[in-house]
């Protein structure tokens, strides 16, 4: 029973550990900013008039 619940509180730190790292692991100044605006994929959709 011990061995279960060692190993269960060694993979809720292991997920703890990978969350943590991924949260924190980006760019050092935050988020690019672009020159220009992003553009939508797709053209504006025309007025539906139902």
């Amino acid at each position: 029973m011990g061995v279960i619940l060692l190993e269960a509180l060694g993979a809720l730190a292991l997920l703890v550990f990978i969350v943590w790292w991924t949260m924190f692991s980006g760019r050092k100044s935050g988020e690019r900013h672009d020159e220009e605006a992003p553009t939508s994929s797709r053209p504006d959709r025309p007025d539906e008039k139902g």
